[in-house]
């Protein structure tokens, strides 16, 4: 697919500041960098580092059309080996992932978004996965239908707000992903329709899953996961809250939302491992790793990025420097010796595992720290060594890698009296 990002890259880059220049490593107090984009915002701390986005972006767009199959994406781009011959098969459904395409194909010209989509477009796709989920009880496809109806197809998807609204409403416990991703809906959809009960009841319950040492539980509250995991939160309970804390701070001037994202940035940013390595799964109660693995490649290229990104782009802090680190382990990775980026084939496999049965680290690690907060067996590490790779890709991982990059300025533009697109009909 004849696809580039080099037109992403102006003459800026002949004057870019060198990896070793003194604008290499921004200082911690150093805010937000005036209005560049954020490919720009990464080439003054790592050239590389730009270099390896334009690279990745241009690799999503060769593997979402292998992804994409009759209006939907599929759940796994898996590979599969026949005696010598090896290839890649597409496996199931998933309406979360569309939607987060959908998302971040929104930001792409509408040319790219027709030959990924075989003539669709992104509003076209965020118009139907709102229409799927409405029928759809799993609380998180929802959250993250209704937030593309809103960012990307510019509607209001007033069924899936209606159902969201009662689930915050009551007393039901909630996954902190899905709270994070209604409240980012909510805030999505303000200029669209009356969402600012739902914004407040997201929110509320969001901050009350805050720890003293920052970090987010993996249910809200951390009670309903048990007295063995209520500790326990991984690394996706991190990034989206700071996201949407973030973006609340901009729609509502909530210093105490900053405060709360910058705290859980530090934290993991903090815990980052020496190669770059984004953990898995942390302890609530003292903000330590409970289990590094597996390392996953969207959180490296994708998934840190937007959230530091979108808290920078806020006010807050810059960790471009942790992004940096994060996404030089995609090509410097010490764990194994296999390529994880895979240009020809479109595709960026997922992970990078412990060689063990049924998750069995993650589970005694769960139990020793639920006992004495920082117990770990070194012996699991010689026992079970982290040299597996994951070969499969999902949709998802290439449609928030475009979201993370693309997606400049729609933070800031959350801003009460910042323009605004006139309010499209209600469905």
């Amino acid at each position: 697919m004849p696809i580039d990002f080099q037109h992403s890259l102006s003459a800026r880059t002949q004057n870019a500041p060198s990896e070793n220049s003194s604008h290499s490593s921004p200082a911690p107090e150093q805010r937000r960098i005036g209005t560049l984009d954020r490919l720009e915002a990464i080439e003054l701390t790592s050239r590389e580092g730009q270099a390896q986005v334009v690279q990745l972006l241009g690799i999503a767009l060769r593997g979402l059309p292998r992804m994409h199959n009759d209006g939907a994406f599929g759940h796994t781009l898996r590979a599969v080996k026949d005696g010598s011959h090896s290839s890649e098969r597409l496996e199931g459904d998933s309406l979360r992932y569309a939607a987060i395409v959908a998302l971040g194909l929104s930001y792409a010209d509408e040319g790219i978004q027709q030959q990924i989509l075989n003539g669709s477009t992104a509003p076209e796709l965020a118009h139907a996965c709102a229409a799927r989920a409405e029928t759809s009880a799993d609380t998180g496809a929802v959250a993250l239908a209704a937030w593309a109806a809103a960012e990307a197809g510019r509607f209001h998807a007033a069924p899936l707000f209606r159902k969201l609204r009662l689930l915050l409403a009551s007393d039901a416990p909630i996954a902190t992903v899905h709270c994070a991703w209604t409240l980012t809906a909510a805030l999505a959809a303000e200029q669209f329709g009356d969402t600012q009960d739902l914004t407040a009841f997201a929110a509320k319950r969001l901050m009350s899953g805050l720890s003293p040492a920052g970090l987010f539980p993996h249910m809200l509250p951390a009670s309903v996961s048990g007295r063995l995991r209520a500790h326990i939160g991984c690394f996706a309970d991190q990034v989206y809250p700071i996201q949407a804390l973030s973006r609340l701070h901009v729609a509502r001037g909530d210093v105490s939302a900053l405060s709360a994202a910058e705290a859980c940035a530090e934290r993991i940013c903090a815990l980052q491992g020496a190669a770059g390595q984004w953990w898995w799964h942390y302890d609530t109660r003292d903000g330590s790793v409970v289990e590094g693995y597996p390392v996953y490649s969207v959180h490296q290229h994708a998934m840190a990025p937007m959230a530091l990104l979108d808290l920078r782009e806020a006010g807050g802090f810059d960790h471009s420097g942790a992004i940096a680190k994060g996404l030089r382990w995609l090509d410097r990775h010490p764990e194994v010796a296999v390529p994880l980026v895979v240009p020809e084939k479109g595709v960026i496999w997922r992970k990078v595992a412990r060689r063990e049965p049924r998750k069995a680290v993650r589970a005694i690690s769960a139990v020793t720290t639920a006992l004495v907060p920082g117990l770990h067996m070194p012996a699991l590490d010689v026992l079970f060594p982290p040299n597996q790779v994951d070969f499969e890709c999902r949709p998802y991982e290439l449609g928030w890698l475009l979201y993370a990059w693309l997606s400049g300025e729609v933070v800031t533009r959350l801003a009460p009296g910042s323009t605004k697109a006139t309010p499209a009909k209600e469905i």
